[in-house]
């Protein structure tokens, strides 16, 4: 029975954490079985999104910082997206007055997600790291798979030497979390190819939803290639980093 418990405590924590990423696949499908009007489709995105943001925070589902680190993982993403559709990665084909150098605004949304969600799950959970490399290997590391996810297309993919200096900076970095009254470890590694693989999810039901197209799916929808999975395991890499720094910064700032 303890188990179960603690099992029905966990999967609560995490589906409050999936909030925004639920409200973002959910608005993704809803406008695409009913037609928005007097309204382009991605604009209509955008201002739902908006609107949950502000609900959430007004509610106190987010706090001030965490709307901070979600505006800085918008901003990330946006400048991806625009990078990779002008390269022709994947197309936003419809319409839209809040569109950016052919990328809708909300596009942002799908990455600042995944920060959203680390930011309420670390919290929700009491989440805490051991063997932390610290800023300097972090930061170098996290720099280079960002800047490898534009120079690919011009010299050699590195991701995969990328993948294995993750192994060896972070192999001795846990996660530690709490479900009430008990502690539990996790290989952070570990942690980023799940958080990786259920984003690969998430991509196939957002392209299913026409949120975006891949080349090959102009025609008709197919499953999203696995080799996806590997660039959202290093995107997760990003967002824990930062997530993970301003949380030691914040701790050290309560200390004093």
């Amino acid at each position: 029975m303890r188990r179960v418990k603690q099992l029905l405590h966990f999967g609560y924590h995490q589906a409050m954490s999936c909030i925004f990423p639920v409200a973002i696949f959910g608005t993704l499908a809803l406008s695409n079985l009913v037609e928005v009007p007097f309204m382009h489709r991605y604009d209509a995105i955008l201002l739902v999104l908006l609107g949950v943001q502000y609900v959430m925070y007004r509610s106190g589902l987010e706090t001030l910082d965490e709307i901070k680190v979600i505006c800085v993982f918008h901003l990330i993403g946006l400048l991806l997206e625009i990078y990779k559709v002008s390269m022709g990665s994947w197309a936003y084909p419809e319409s839209g007055f809040t569109k950016v150098f052919d990328v809708p605004l909300y596009s942002g949304f799908m990455y600042a997600s995944v920060a959203s969600y680390m930011c309420q799950v670390w919290r929700r959970l009491r989440m805490d790291m051991t063997g932390w490399p610290g800023l300097t290997s972090a930061g170098m590391l996290g720099g280079a798979i960002y800047l490898n996810f534009f120079t690919h297309h011009y010299l050699p993919d590195f991701r995969w030497w990328l993948t294995a200096l993750v192994v060896v900076v972070f192999w001795k970095t846990s996660i530690i979390y709490r479900v009430r009254t008990r502690t539990y470890r996790m290989p952070l590694t570990l942690a980023f190819v799940l958080v990786g693989f259920f984003i690969w999810l998430a991509e196939n039901i957002a392209t299913f939803f026409n949120a975006w197209k891949y080349p090959d799916q102009h025609q008709v929808w197919r499953l999203v290639s696995f080799s996806k999975i590997s660039s959202w395991f290093l995107l997760v890499i990003i967002s824990v980093i930062i997530v993970a720094q301003l949380k030691h910064v914040k701790a050290g700032r309560k200390a004093k």
